[in-house]
């Protein structure tokens, strides 16, 4: 081979992705849509609106927004312009920019939800990754504890929902409630208060590291004494029934305004669960979470699967009331919370609760007789002009071998027809799922009968 034509040889670049980062083959996208459709709906059903925002911000929009821990895993650089920007590290503080810059047009109290990508540089394991879809709701302009309680009551109905194979309730799930107010409150009874962003990050790590090394921490980072410490990590660690707790906590915080209005407000969001019908185990008083980010000031919410509570939460969130001042000298209190949609999607997958199909419809047309063609075609339009999904296969292969496509695919049932089902007006439905098969009366409304009633047995 000459040079010439070694040079006119070209490169085959390795097909690859970058770590932290995946596709999603449709096997995996079409239960990801279900369960984005599923907390959509959800979030409508409250009244929450729509929003987008750009991926990216300037850097100042973000930065020293989230913690210490997010700036460092902030994907920055400069554009084409010479401006400093970052991809959003989550949905919040680019909603607190967006409240503040269009808040005039737009009223409060306002509710929106924005289901996006954001992105963060950290270590990937299992459920976490570089480039993740958060799912986020969040009420802003209002301080009533009313919005507290009906972010808890979203929370709930969006874990109830999440079975892909079932329409039923979803039930083994524990939602951890606190409030920020509880904690500043203690702090501010030890004298603590001006540490009270190192103390909340070492008290967050308590699941993971442990009591003595939280210690450690606070003495490391906020100045603590052990005795301060231990005093903190004895309320944070308050075991017992909700109730107990509370009257521990409203004992513990006399003489702290800002803590017993948390430990007020926290009985009044249980209280109402109770009275909606929520079952009292479901949310759990766990004083011990402090959400990582700094810019909670009230109640906080961490969500857990019961069967694999170490996959972490996948629904948090909480009270924000300073956020959007950051942006704006108009006061924009707002409270929400966040669905880890690929965290939570990996948990379902553990349990077994994702149904693995490769097809967005139920019904599957063999090209059965290439002279047909036109009554194929025919046919499928008219049942997806009735509600009924339908594909049908392009080429006249053998029939074994569409049926095996159709088989690998997932489709539940198949409408087989030849010039001889044609000739005495009939159609083979046959369930692909039993390998049970049927004569059905080859004209659309019998048809669209049969195959409802199939597609419900």
């Amino acid at each position: 081979m000459s040079n010439t034509e070694k040079t006119q040889v070209k490169k085959i670049i390795e097909p690859r992705t970058l770590k932290g980062f995946r596709d999603f083959i449709p096997e995996a996208m079409i239960p990801r849509e279900k369960l984005i459709e599923r907390v959509t709906n959800v979030y409508r059903s409250y009244g929450f609106c729509p929003i987008d925002t750009p991926v990216l911000e300037y850097l100042e929009i973000l930065m020293g927004k989230g913690s210490e821990e997010t700036d460092k895993q902030l994907y920055r650089f400069k554009d084409s312009g010479g401006r400093e920007v970052g991809m959003r590290f989550d949905l919040t503080v680019p909603f607190a920019r967006f409240a503040a810059q269009h808040f005039a047009e737009l009223g409060v109290p306002f509710k929106r939800y924005h289901l996006a990508k954001v992105w963060r540089g950290e270590n990937t394991q299992a459920g976490r990754y570089r480039e993740f879809m958060q799912c986020d709701f969040d009420t802003i302009g209002t301080t009533s504890v009313v919005s507290d309680i009906e972010t808890a009551f979203v929370i709930n109905d969006i874990l109830e929902k999440v079975d892909l194979r079932t329409d039923d309730a979803f039930t083994k799930f524990k939602v951890h409630v606190n409030s920020r107010k509880i904690l500043n409150g203690a702090l501010e009874k030890l004298g603590l208060s001006e540490q009270a962003t190192p103390v909340l990050r070492a008290l967050d790590k308590l699941a993971k590291i442990g009591a003595d090394a939280v210690v450690a921490e606070m003495a490391e980072t906020a100045g603590a004494t052990e005795e301060q410490a231990r005093s903190i990590l004895e309320i944070a660690c308050a075991m017992g029934a909700n109730v107990e707790i509370l009257e521990r906590l409203e004992a513990a915080l006399q003489g702290s305004e800002l803590g017993l209005q948390g430990v007020a407000e926290l009985r009044q969001i249980l209280d109402a669960t109770r009275e909606a019908g929520i079952p009292t185990e479901r949310f759990l008083v766990d004083v011990s979470i402090a959400r990582g980010l700094d810019y909670y000031t009230g109640t906080i919410f961490e969500t857990f699967l019961d069967e694999i509570p170490q996959l972490g939460s996948v629904c948090s969130g909480g009270r924000y009331d300073n956020l959007a001042e950051l942006y704006t000298k108009q006061k924009l209190p707002g409270i929400g919370a966040s669905l880890g949609l690929d965290r939570l999607f990996a948990g379902l997958e553990e349990l077994g609760m994702v149904e693995k199909k490769a097809t967005t419809v139920d019904v599957f047309i063999p090209l059965f007789d290439a002279q047909l063609t036109n009554r194929y075609v025919a046919l499928g339009r008219g049942l997806r002009q009735r509600g009924i999904g339908v594909e049908i296969y392009p080429e006249p292969k053998k029939l074994g071998q569409q049926l095996k496509y159709a088989d690998k695919k997932g489709f539940k049932l198949a409408l087989v027809l030849g010039s001889d089902e044609v000739a005495r007006g009939v159609a083979n439905l046959k369930d692909l799922r039993s390998g049970g098969q049927q004569e059905v009366a080859l004209e659309l409304e019998a048809l669209v009968r049969a195959i409802y009633d199939a597609l419900q047995a």
